[in-house]
C-alpha cells in the first residue's frame, strides 16, 4: 500500500513539473519529495517493528517448545500466538474459542445476546459463562469498553449463566514479565467485584490448557469452580 502510494506521487510530481506554471513546477515536485521520503521512513519502521516481533516471538515459542517436549504440535503454536501475543482482538477470540472447543466444552458465538463475544457451556452441566474477550497492551483499565459489555451482559442474564472476561494483558511482554505484573488496575478490580465478574487472564487460560492436555487436572472440574466463583481475578492456586 505505501509502495503504491509512493508511486502515484511520483507520478504527480512528474505530472506537476510538465504540466504546472514555473512557480508551482519547482515547489510541487519537491513536496512530493519530502512526502515520498517520510513514507519511505513509516515503511522502513514499518518493516523493523515487524522483524522485531518476529524475532520476540520466535525466542518465546521456541522456550515454549523446549519446557513441553514435543507435547504440542505446531498448529498449537500458531494458537498459542494469537492467545498470548494475539496482533488483532479478531485472532484472540478465535484462539480462545478454539481452545475450548479442543477441550471439550461446547463455544457458540454470542449473536443472540448482542454483548456478548461467545457462550460457553460445561457438557454435562447447566453452568454457562458469557464470554466478553478483550486484549491490551497494559493492565486491564476499569474504563476499558469490554468491561461495560460485559455488564450489560451480567445485568440481563439468565439462571446458571455467569459472566466470564478473558482477558490478553501486556501483549507486547514475555511471558517471564507478565508473571510480575497484575492483570488489572485496583479500579478494573473494584469494578469486577462490585459487579461480581470473573476475570480469567489469557495466560492462566494456556496453563489450564496445557495441564488439561498433559491429564493432570479435570478442566471441567475447574470451570465449574471458577462458575461460582465471588467475583474478581480466578487464579490456578490450589489446582
Amino acid at each position: 500500500m505505501l509502495l503504491l502510494l509512493q508511486l502515484l506521487i511520483a507520478i504527480f510530481a512528474i505530472y506537476s513539473a510538465l504540466r504546472f506554471e514555473e512557480e508551482t513546477r519547482l515547489l510541487v515536485p519537491l513536496a512530493c519529495l519530502v512526502a515520498m521520503l517520510v513514507i519511505s521512513r513509516i515503511d522502513r519502521q514499518r518493516a523493523e517493528k515487524a522483524q522485531a516481533r518476529k524475532v520476540f516471538l520466535k525466542a518465546e515459542l521456541d522456550r515454549m517448545r523446549e519446557k513441553e517436549a514435543g507435547q504440542s504440535k505446531d498448529q498449537d503454536f500458531f494458537l498459542i500466538e494469537s492467545l498470548l501475543w494475539p496482533k488483532s482482538e479478531i485472532l484472540l477470540i478465535d484462539a480462545v474459542h478454539t481452545i475450548f472447543r479442543n477441550l471439550g466444552f461446547k463455544v457458540t458465538t454470542g449473536a443472540d445476546y448482542g454483548t456478548i463475544d461467545r457462550i460457553l457451556r460445561i457438557p454435562r452441566s447447566g453452568s454457562t459463562f458469557g464470554l466478553e474477550i478483550l486484549m491490551t497492551e497494559r493492565g486491564v483499565e476499569g474504563n476499558h469498553a469490554k468491561l461495560q459489555r460485559a455488564l450489560q451482559f451480567e445485568r440481563g442474564k439468565k439462571e446458571g449463566e455467569r459472566t466470564l472476561i478473558i482477558g490478553s494483558t501486556y501483549v507486547h511482554h514475555p511471558l517471564s514479565e507478565r508473571e510480575r505484573m497484575s492483570d488489572v488496575t485496583p479500579e478494573a478490580m473494584d469494578f469486577l467485584t462490585r459487579h461480581r465478574l470473573i476475570f480469567l487472564s489469557a495466560h492462566q487460560l494456556y496453563q489450564l490448557w496445557q495441564r488439561a492436555k498433559e491429564g493432570s487436572l479435570d478442566v471441567f472440574e475447574v470451570f465449574q469452580r471458577i462458575h461460582s466463583h465471588p467475583g474478581g481475578i480466578f487464579t490456578l492456586k490450589g489446582f
